[in-house]
């Protein structure tokens, strides 16, 4: 009896301990959360404040002004705003194709390895040194910057993006949907279009999303390409203004009125970003 009592005695000291460790695991992964969470919120809360301060709507109907006078972003909104449609119009395309070519075509190849490889290193390159090779590339070579140049850069950031959410989403989709679709005679073209892509479309567009919401916010490669324009402009051949540039340019400067202006576009592009993440969210989960 005493043995026994002494065993169970060891197992309840052995599973008091356990529970402390546990205990202890909770607390500190809680206090991590609640760390970042604060900074979080404080980022957001600052973000909300001043820039509703500037918010109004001469700042969607009017230019980027000079130091001390009255005037707005929308030619800034129009340029991010072409800029980043036409990237993605560019880079979803090429990013989908090549996905799919990975996850349906050639999936082991040397090929496909080193198709992987390149675009992992893509995936984490900065987005400053996609900016100088878009600017040897295009830049130096036509003596200007323009707005095409900064499509190219941003574009080149949404490829890497979309080739892996795609080929990841496809890998996903049982084989068992290939097969029954070959076992009624169906090309295999027509069981991408109709079978795996359409039934992976939700994290497909989930992809895009992502990668648009990324490139919204770009400044550096754009410092590179597409520079900035004071004025309104919509020649892809000119130096175009956008969204992050001016931020950038109207924060680093002393004068009130582009601070302000300055934090309704950090506002307008949190916002931006915010309603693509939410959309992306809802899709994953209506296709779950």
């Amino acid at each position: 009896m005493s043995t026994t009592a002494a065993m169970h005695a060891a197992r309840v000291a052995k599973f008091a301990g356990r529970k402390r460790v546990n205990q202890l695991a909770t607390l500190m992964a809680l206090s991590a959360m609640a760390f970042g969470l604060f900074w979080l919120f404080w980022i957001l809360w600052e973000t909300v404040l001043l820039g509703l301060g500037g918010l109004n709507w001469a700042t969607f109907s009017q230019m980027t002004p000079p130091p001390n006078d009255e005037g707005g972003l929308a030619n800034a909104i129009y340029g991010s705003f072409l800029m980043v449609f036409l990237a993605a119009c560019v880079g979803t395309p090429i990013g989908v194709m090549a996905g799919i070519y990975l996850a349906e075509f050639d999936t082991k190849s040397m090929l496909a390895s080193t198709t992987r490889f390149v675009n992992d290193i893509l995936l984490s390159a900065p987005s400053i040194v996609i900016g100088l090779f878009v600017y040897a590339v295009v830049v130096s070579r036509f003596k200007s910057f323009s707005g095409f140049a900064g499509v190219v850069a941003l574009a080149l950031i949404v490829i890497p993006v979309v080739i892996r959410t795609t080929e990841n989403m496809l890998q996903l989709v049982p084989p068992g949907l290939r097969e029954a679709a070959y076992a009624l005679g169906a090309p295999k073209w027509k069981v991408i279009l109709s079978i795996t892509l359409k039934a992976a479309r939700a994290g497909v567009i989930t992809g895009v999303l992502l990668a648009v919401a990324r490139i919204a916010g770009e400044t550096a490669p754009l410092l590179f390409t597409a520079l900035s324009n004071q004025f309104w402009t919509s020649s892809l051949g000119e130096p175009m203004a956008s969204l992050p540039v001016t931020i950038f340019k109207f924060a680093m400067s002393p004068y009130e009125n582009w601070q302000k202006l300055a934090w309704a576009g950090v506002l307008i592009i949190t916002t931006f970003v915010l309603v693509l993440n939410i959309l992306a969210r809802v899709l994953t989960r209506s296709k779950l």
